[in-house]
């Protein structure tokens, strides 16, 4: 008898050669239920806030206040992609809670891409604080002998938070569905619970961490 692998995912359609996955299809809808989302709640923002106004403030001011900790400088130039990145991780994580649903973050090519993003921003933002000169001329600090290392060590810290992400969803996710197969419906209702706290708190390592990436590159950390 044969077991499909954690790592397996199912085709949902095909749009010419092209096979997309269902992690791809519940990524789009996320994206899209965000970005609707978003846009109800902005759409008529007033010097007169309403409750979900209010909510959405203490909501923004709440991740700017934590980046602002981290980088110690303005967070408006990363709060758009690191505010994002939270919301986007905190939806995506839970979404396997839904019957039927299997959270994006729990197949490897979501944690992958959301990692190369991060590796790409960290480099961005370090070029746009220092210049490209004076950024690549980092890596070669204190020595020109640890210029390996750290070029090393962008590479495997990136490997890391993807794996990071992908274990903890993909083993809440697989734990769940096993437990369920073996004990009926009732009985997971507490590691569920106990899903929800983890996919909240592994939303937030990812975007601290993103965060403490990006404030070492534009040199606010040493």
């Amino acid at each position: 008898m044969t077991h499909a692998s954690p790592l397996a995912d199912t085709i949902a359609l095909h749009a010419g050669p092209l096979q997309i996955t269902t992690a791809v299809v519940v990524t789009w809808a996320i994206m899209a239920f965000l970005a609707l989302g978003s846009w109800l709640v902005t759409r008529r923002l007033t010097s007169d806030p309403s409750r979900s106004q209010a909510l959405l403030e203490v909501l923004v001011t709440g991740i700017a206040g934590q980046i602002e900790e981290i980088v110690r400088k303005n967070a408006r130039p990363v709060l758009p992609l690191l505010g994002t990145l939270f919301l986007f991780l905190l939806v995506a994580n839970v979404s396997g809670l839904l019957p039927g649903i299997q959270a994006p973050t729990s197949r490897i090519e979501t944690p992958a891409a959301l990692a190369l993003i991060v590796f790409g921003a960290v480099h961005y933002f370090g070029v746009r604080a220092h210049g490209l000169l004076g950024y690549l001329a980092s890596f070669a600090r204190p020595k020109l002998i640890m210029l390996p290392l750290n070029i090393l060590s962008e590479i495997t810290r990136t490997f890391s938070l993807m794996v990071r992400l992908f274990g903890n969803v993909m083993s809440g996710e697989f734990l769940i569905a096993l437990i369920l197969a073996l004990a009926g419906l009732l009985v997971p209702i507490p590691l569920m619970a106990l899903e929800l706290l983890i996919g909240i708190v592994q939303a937030y390592i990812f975007s601290v961490l993103a965060t403490v990436f990006i404030g070492a590159a534009v040199g606010t950390l040493s």
